[in-house]
């Protein structure tokens, strides 16, 4: 029997604890208790309805001088099976995203962020190279990226699109890409995958290497963004160089299975935001995404057709230690919260983690520390001194 997953960790806190309780719950969970809901637009709740995706939408704390901008996260399943024709995949996930993207535009979103290599199933499990290869397209000028001019220009909205991108002007290699795109409609540039998952047998690097972008942060009409992709929120540093550049706001979009990282999802992307004064964006996609050939995932388990459940809880995390809930484990979803920028300073200046932070203490030592004939400083007991 298929396994029944989990709707989601909020809707099972709200079933079965008290409400005179429940409120204390949340505040020790999410955070203070400033977190509003907010009232969906008709339009958009209609589309939401319609189309059959959880909408979701909040206001996190102000401070004294808000600048207040909407973020939209969208989460969602694979339309066509994997072995459908690569055109036929890729254009049913464009119409299913561009009518998600109008409800987001409905809501008032200023920056809108899909889950990595949104246009495409998370093939890379399965070792092999085609046809997942031909999902890959142009950051410039690729079909996905005219699409999102598009959506850009016409609901004057930032796009922040991930894809698999085919390098053309450096051998057709390809990267695991987010483009980034203005709400003119101009491509502003493009982030490329700066950490590679290595886990048991499954390994990226036999489609992409780690990127060379660096950490771009994009300065939008709308703030500055950067883009963390995926296994890159297992490393500190990844994200702390994204706050150094100035982001106000950094998005995860992942693709991640339910026993391989769970119990790290709430955790990571919030710690982000508190160490680095920014606002962090979780996404991630949902569903199980099953496949003709079987594969091994380094598990001990037998060969078999699925990576494992996609379990979305998208969700975004405040400078101030809060965050949201988060979306369904297993329905597509758009997550629109209203977020206050003006907070990164003021939670800055409240706790001085930059100020304090001592980067020439690290600097030195971790350059060292790459070198080949590097010394741990470590101090062992001298067993001389029992002798006096």
């Amino acid at each position: 029997a298929e396994k029944m997953e989990l709707e989601s960790v909020e809707d099972t806190l709200n079933k079965y604890i008290p409400p005179a309780e429940l409120t204390e719950v949340k505040r020790i969970l999410y955070g203070p208790e400033f977190l509003r809901t907010l009232q969906i637009e008709k339009q958009a709740g209609d589309i939401a309805n319609n189309e059959d995706f959880e909408l979701a939408a909040y206001e996190m704390p102000l401070s004294q001088n808000p600048r207040q901008v909407k973020i939209g996260l969208i989460q969602n399943k694979i339309i066509s099976p994997t072995d459908a024709p690569v055109s036929t995949q890729i254009h049913s996930l464009h119409e299913r995203i561009s009518k998600i993207a109008e409800a987001a535009a409905l809501s008032g979103v200023n920056i809108l962020c899909m889950q990595e290599a949104w246009t495409m199933p998370f093939a890379f499990c399965t070792r092999e190279k085609i046809p997942w290869t031909d999902f890959a397209e142009s950051a410039e000028n690729g079909a996905t990226t005219k699409l999102c001019q598009e959506l850009a220009r016409k609901h004057n909205m930032v796009v922040v699109s991930p894809i698999l991108e085919r390098d053309e002007t450096h051998g057709g290699v390809l990267w695991n890409t987010a483009v980034v795109i203005s709400n003119t409609g101009a491509v502003m540039g493009k982030s490329r995958k700066n950490h590679i998952p290595r886990v048991g047998d499954f390994n990226e690097s036999t489609y992409y290497m780690e990127g060379n972008t660096g950490h771009k942060v994009f300065q939008t009409s709308f703030g500055r963004i950067g883009i963390n992709i995926c296994y890159g929120r297992h490393h500190p540093l990844n994200w702390m160089m994204y706050g150094i550049n100035g982001a106000e706001i950094v998005f995860n979009p992942s693709a991640t299975v339910g026993a391989l990282s769970e119990p790290m999802w709430p955790i990571e992307a919030r710690c982000a935001a508190i160490a680095n004064h920014y606002y962090a964006c979780g996404i991630n996609r949902v569903g199980t995404e099953t496949f003709s050939n079987e594969f091994t995932s380094g598990d001990g388990k037998k060969a078999h057709k699925d990576f494992g459940h996609f379990y979305g809880s998208s969700y975004i995390a405040s400078p101030d230690g809060s965050r949201t809930p988060g979306l369904s484990r297993t329905k597509d979803g758009l997550l629109v919260v209203a977020v206050d920028l003006n907070i990164c300073q003021e939670i800055s200046d409240k706790w001085c983690f930059r100020m304090t932070a001592r980067h020439e203490l690290y600097a030195d030592a971790i350059k060292q520390s790459t070198e080949l004939d590097y010394k741990r400083d470590i101090v062992y007991e001298n067993s001389l001194s029992f002798l006096h």
